[in-house]
């Protein structure tokens, strides 16, 4: 569980005082365990084997925020809230125009929130649209500064509605462009979020569709056809194929600007014990195959799949960035703003929105993961916004959507507390 080569900078630091800054020595940690700035990395050498402790059902139980508890980022940003009192608000984009959108997925609402005031608040918002059937992502189309329609992933389908740059509300109905495998939690049907990007030039949209199930196999479960995938359509929703395979559940996915590729904020699969499996961030290799639900990172294969597929165990893509097992890891966004400081520019935001499979909960944050201005991450990831849980172990606040406002501040959504967190940098 424990890599020497982690501890050993900490030991050095503490024998001879020498100024070293070493990352987190330990690998598997909680919510206790957080602090903004404080670099993780999990290597697949340090998965334990599974059932190596027992799987337990430790979801939070919500409480109101207390009064003196508010979310920590790193030294010279600043944390303000910029709305209260929506309903289940989950992932939230930023137009061209620098109108932030945000979809209330239970009430299959989507609302556009305009300005900030001096104290870091919105200045207007509204509901744009209603009516979608638990709606989740949403993409502009085309990319550019004049886009003319917003898509809109339902659970069970796409949509588009007709937009221009300044729309308060929708100029016309949604428009359905295809069927998704439906169903989700408020229907018994397994993961329900369907998140939406297009490819550089927008010859191709992409489609992530969650398993139906936690571990069953795909073989011989009809309900989960085309799930776990990431689905490849045209703009216009012909030409379905599968673009990569066996990632349980791609929540939050985006287009990385510098290199084209697609990405995906990843859930995996429980009941294996704390620390199995990583969840995961991860650029997405055209054809590639992730391992659910008969393998896990690189070729570990799940014991309850025991004998099945040998021919895939040599074909599963080890993702890039594995995150804490368990984290349920949200939407994810590029940072190409200009606020912050330079050594962020390019880099990865990601919610977590929190563990319940865990005895020692985790997640509960944003993060950051560093890509070094490549687009290519080295499997590091760090704490940025923390605070959501306090010291005796009761959560009031669950990050979902991550968007860059057009002023280069990070705006977060929080499901927990019904708000939406703002992020600036006041610099040292």
């Amino acid at each position: 569980m424990y890599d020497r080569s982690r501890i050993f900078p900490v030991l050095l630091t503490v024998c001879f005082g020498a100024a070293l800054v070493a990352a987190n020595p330990v690998i598997f940690t909680g919510y206790k365990d957080q602090k903004p700035g404080l670099v993780h990395k999990i290597s697949v050498s340090d998965l334990p084997e599974p059932f190596a402790t027992k799987s337990v059902d430790n979801g939070p139980d919500l409480v109101a925020r207390p009064k003196d508890a508010w979310p920590q980022a790193p030294a010279g940003f600043k944390v303000e809230l910029f709305a209260e009192n929506l309903h289940n608000p989950r992932l939230l984009r930023t137009a061209p125009n620098g109108d932030v959108f945000v979809v209330e997925s239970a009430p299959g609402d989507i609302k556009v929130f305009r300005g900030v005031d001096a104290g870091g608040r919105a200045q207007q918002s509204q509901v744009f649209a209603k009516g979608f059937t638990q709606p989740f992502g949403l993409a502009f189309y085309p990319s550019g500064p004049n886009p003319e329609w917003i898509y809109v992933g339902n659970t069970d389908s796409v949509v588009r509605i007709p937009y221009r740059n300044g729309d308060l509300k929708a100029r016309g109905p949604a428009q359905k462009l295809t069927d998704l495998p439906g169903g989700g939690h408020l229907r018994g049907g397994g993961h329900w979020t369907r998140d939406i990007t297009f490819s550089a030039y927008d010859k191709k949209m992409y489609v992530s569709v969650g398993s139906h199930s936690n571990d069953d196999d795909a073989d011989t479960h009809q309900a989960e056809f085309h799930r776990a995938d990431v689905l490849e359509f045209n703009p216009d929703g012909t030409g379905l194929k599968v673009f990569a395979w066996g990632i349980r559940n791609c929540v939050g996915i985006a287009t990385q600007p510098k290199t084209g590729d697609i990405w995906c904020s990843v859930n995996e699969r429980d009941d294996l014990g704390d620390n199995l499996v990583p969840d995961y961030i991860t650029h997405v290799t055209p054809g590639g195959f992730y391992g659910w639900p008969w393998w896990y990172m690189g070729g570990h294969q799940d014991p309850r799949q025991k004998g099945k597929h040998p021919e895939l165990q040599n074909k599963v893509i080890t993702p890039d960035v594995l995150l804490q097992p368990h984290n349920a890891s949200l939407q994810m966004t590029f940072y190409d703003g200009t606020q912050f400081p330079q050594e962020y520019q390019g880099d990865i935001f990601a919610s977590e929105h929190g563990s319940w499979n865990r005895a020692p909960r985790t997640g509960y944050e944003v993060i950051r993961v560093p890509l070094h201005g490549q687009g290519k991450a080295t499997g590091e990831y760090e704490d940025f916004l923390t605070g959501f849980v306090t010291a005796d172990g009761n959560v009031w606040g669950r990050p979902v959507g991550v968007t860059v406002a057009k002023d280069g501040s990070l705006l977060v959504t929080d499901d927990g507390s019904n708000s939406i967190w703002r992020v600036s940098y006041q610099g040292k």
